[in-house]
């Protein structure tokens, strides 16, 4: 597998973090977490997706869950201590992040923002977030992502 260097990458590489790079072809231009889980054989309880939310004050924040799962917004905004949060609009994604939907890493983005991890993820050896480009998956333990983004564990899913 060829090891695409992503700021991602170079992260984990520089604090000496172990993890493995899957690369993968999105078929038909499915870059959903579900279909990238399938695509790499994986299951999608451990397979997680990053999503970008701001306050009403344009604070934004960080949150990483289960591909199959749905951020609570109301979940959000109590853990990140804002009264309401709601998704970063897509076409400013990568302004602020310097990555794009589908390649959106929690690890080395532009700046530092809160990160939040969904507890589900203990319940996984490893688990897979975007290597900050579509079609590259990094797999770590949880602690070692928890670790690197300096992220906290919380409850963050509906229906969890």
């Amino acid at each position: 597998m060829s090891k695409a260097k992503t700021n991602a990458i170079r992260m984990l590489d520089t604090k000496k973090i172990p993890y493995k790079v899957y690369t993968y072809e999105p078929h038909g231009g499915k870059i959903d977490g579900v279909s990238v889980a399938e695509n790499l054989g994986k299951d999608p309880h451990c397979v997680f997706k990053t999503l970008v939310v701001q306050s009403g004050t344009k604070q934004l924040y960080v949150f990483v869950i289960p591909v199959a799962s749905e951020l609570d917004l109301k979940k959000a905004a109590k853990v990140a201590g804002e009264k309401k949060v709601e998704m970063l609009p897509v076409n400013e994604l990568q302004k602020w992040t310097g990555y794009v939907r589908g390649g959106c890493s929690p690890i080395g983005m532009k700046k530092h923002y809160p990160v939040f991890i969904d507890k589900q993820a203990l319940n996984c050896h490893e688990i897979i977030v975007s290597g900050g480009k579509i079609g590259v998956q990094i797999e770590l333990s949880p602690a070692d992502l928890q670790k690197v983004v300096n992220a906290k564990i919380e409850d963050l899913v509906k229906g969890a």
